[in-house]
């Protein structure tokens, strides 16, 4: 979602390193390629003005830190300013009440309100909590079996809804079931349109004026730009938001919507949906995004996600494989492969990492997800004593296993050329590559790898 911005920003970032000192020229300079970065992502403009006011503000007052470059104090202020503009800190959902908490999402129609509800009662189901999901959306019937079968797929409560009913009726008995069933939380999906009547604001106003929700979250479309703005404008006047919910942000977005919205509404965003898949919703932390926008990575939320979604069974019989130096086959490399691509593929694990967005510019074809998918349908085409002894494949086997993999023989050969390759790694830490790969690391971290 951030690519396009990132890339921009990062380059500001490149042209400040090794400044001796911050002229009125360069801030002038750098706050115009500031601006045009921000345009570029479809911010808003009076959003944009302010950003780029309060850095220029802040940058001609500063006090440079002593153990900074007057470039990379800049940086910090476009950084601090960043992080200020997404919400300055990580808010969590209200729940603080008489059960059922009540969460109404609110949007246009195609937004994912009710992919969205799903993937929130997974995550409210994680911590525990009892959840019960209804559709208020009475003029797409199609929307109401959705969510049941959402429902079913995460496996929590559904309560049944009908085209017939009117959604006040729908949201009266839901809270009544709700209660009687001693849930912790109900969420309700309501209707949107295409565009903002007033028919739908009058109706969702009913909605929340019976229901007295704990959260009201809009949901917004991180690909719509500024018809996005337009759209939480108009709700926030309607309704008294606590929340956003930003969608698609694993599409072609331009990131600028982020900014605008958060701004528009001062609702703070607190969940970033990064996919298709049921569990594909993350808690928005503004201080972890600035830094993936601005190329600096985001190791936290990597090192969440590895303790997440790594098998650790799995982890600690191959860390065991490299301490001995042997025993690593294709099945290993195979379960590798599988783990990135659950992670959210390449591309998700390499914006995390510093420099990583800049990196992925030059990576070579042979690292993509797609090439991760072709390797792993090679291995599932070899026999198992295959996987676990490389050196039996001769030239007819290989034949055979790329035949079956519907691939050429010089793709197996380049499979095998780079399992040789990590072969040859996992030997050289156990003679000692290990201990000198962690004493470079300290060197190039004084700190401590934190």
């Amino acid at each position: 979602m951030f690519d396009r911005l990132s890339e921009r920003l990062s380059g500001v970032v490149e042209s400040l390193k090794g400044k001796g000192r911050l002229t009125d020229d360069n801030i002038k300079d750098t706050m115009r390629q500031v601006r045009m970065a921000l345009i570029e992502a479809d911010v808003a403009l009076p959003v944009v003005k302010d950003f780029v006011a309060k850095v220029k503000e802040k940058a001609v007052g500063e006090t440079v830190s002593k153990s900074l470059t007057p470039g990379q104090a800049l940086i910090k202020l476009v950084h601090d300013e960043l992080i200020n503009s997404l919400g300055q800190k990580t808010e969590g959902l209200n729940l603080a009440s008489e059960p059922p908490a009540v969460i109404l999402l609110a949007g246009l129609q195609g937004a994912g309100k009710t992919t969205s509800a799903a993937k929130l009662a997974l995550q409210l189901k994680g911590q525990k909590k009892k959840v019960a999901l209804v559709s208020a959306d009475v003029y797409r019937p199609a929307a109401i079996k959705q969510l049941e079968t959402l429902a079913g797929q995460v496996d929590v409560t559904y309560l049944t809804s009908s085209s017939d009913e009117k959604p006040l009726d729908i949201a009266k008995r839901a809270y009544k079931e709700a209660r009687l069933s001693q849930m912790d939380v109900l969420i309700v999906d309501t209707a949107g349109r295409l565009g903002i009547d007033a028919d739908m604001m009058s109706e969702i106003k009913v909605l929340h004026d019976f229901l007295k929700p704990n959260e009201t979250l809009f949901v917004v479309d991180s690909m719509a730009g500024q018809d996005a703005v337009n759209a939480a404008k108009a709700f926030s006047e309607a309704l008294t938001l606590t929340g956003v919910i930003l969608t698609k942000a694993d599409g072609d977005a331009r990131g600028g919507v982020a900014l605008s919205v958060r701004q528009v509404t001062g609702a703070p965003i607190k969940y970033i949906g990064l996919g298709e898949k049921i569990d594909a919703l993350e808690v928005f932390h503004p201080d972890r995004i600035a830094s993936r926008i601005l190329g600096m990575g985001d190791v936290v939320s990597l090192v969440e996600q590895v303790e997440q979604q790594v098998d650790k069974d799995k982890a600690e019989k191959l860390a065991r494989k490299f301490k001995k130096g042997k025993g690593f086959d294709m099945l290993d490399l195979k379960d590798q492969y599988e783990q990135m691509l659950k992670m959210g593929g390449i591309a998700s694990l390499m914006e995390k990492l510093p420099g990583g967005a800049k990196a992925m510019q030059n990576m070579p074809a042979q690292l993509s997800d797609k090439a991760l998918i072709s390797q792993i349908a090679l291995i599932n085409s070899m026999t198992a004593k295959e996987r676990r002894f490389v050196s039996l494949i001769n030239p007819s086997r290989k034949k055979r296993i790329a035949a079956g993999a519907g691939m050429q023989v010089q793709d197996l050969n380049r499979l095998l050329k780079q399992f040789k390759q990590m072969e040859k790694t996992m030997k050289k830490m156990r003679g000692g590559g290990m201990k000198k790969m962690m004493r470079a690391m300290s060197n190039r971290f004084p700190g401590g790898l934190q």
